[in-house]
């Protein structure tokens, strides 16, 4: 805007105000352009992010079509060795004290899977399989072992285990002494049912305890390769 001579009309205006309302022009365009700049880096951000916090169901028959990494809990009071809570409705663990597994109900908990030998649970000092019917929840027992049998570690044995994975209605509490043969089986689980790669699944039962750097079957093979029936390469042999 300009007045009759021609000149600005805030060129009237004594210098001190002319040069107040340029630096006030000037930074309110500085603060709009880092406002901008801000909101264009905060959105990057947010694309790049993993979509790391969607539900994941490993319960059941839906099909399983990536791994998600097993969160390793506090075991105090609760569990011997190892509690990891893999996806949302499956939990690995060793064996749980009855405060455990009433927290597991409290959880949601369901069905709880105990792969544990008869022998084992006679030194628990306690009765698991009443507390989990006083408890309401479903009692699945696959006892197994090296050697040979029934309770072997064989491709017979995984598909009593994949069978009740599959069947369970609800989130799954799996355990045995301390996550080891659950790991062990678990892996095998995932690469027979739902044809996660075999690197994959024994890199995600490592982060559970599948210690296959330090411990094996006494027939010299991991129980992996027991349940497949076959030599897994790139798995340890210690």
């Amino acid at each position: 805007m300009r007045e009759r001579d021609g000149r600005p009309w805030h060129s009237r205006l004594p210098h001190k105000i002319r040069t107040g309302h340029t630096w006030c022009v000037a930074g309110c365009i500085a603060s709009v352009i880092r406002m901008r700049t801000l909101i264009a880096i905060t959105a990057a951000a947010f694309v790049a992010l993993p979509a790391t916090t969607a539900a994941q169901s490993l319960v059941g028959q839906s099909p399983i079509r990536s791994l998600p990494a097993p969160q390793i809990l506090d075991t105090t009071g609760l569990f011997q060795a190892r509690y990891a809570k893999v996806g949302d409705d499956l939990f690995i663990a060793g064996q749980p004290t009855p405060r455990a597994l009433r927290e597991m109900k409290a959880l949601g908990i369901t069905t709880v899977i105990n792969l544990r030998m008869p022998q084992e649970m006679e030194r628990i000092g306690f009765d698991e399989p009443k507390l989990i019917d006083e408890l309401g929840m479903t009692y699945v027992y696959i006892p197994m072992r090296g050697g040979m049998g029934e309770q072997a570690y064989s491709p017979a044995t995984l598909r009593r285990f994949a069978d009740a994975i599959k069947a369970a209605n609800g989130k799954v509490l799996l355990h045995c002494t301390v996550a080891w043969r659950a790991s062990h089986i678990w892996a095998a689980y995932l690469i027979q049912e739902h044809n996660i790669p075999e690197m994959d699944a024994i890199r995600h039962a490592r982060a559970i305890n599948l210690m296959d750097d330090h411990r094996m079957d006494a027939s010299g093979r991991q129980p992996l390769e027991m349940f497949l029936g076959r030599t897994i390469e790139g798995l340890g042999k210690p």
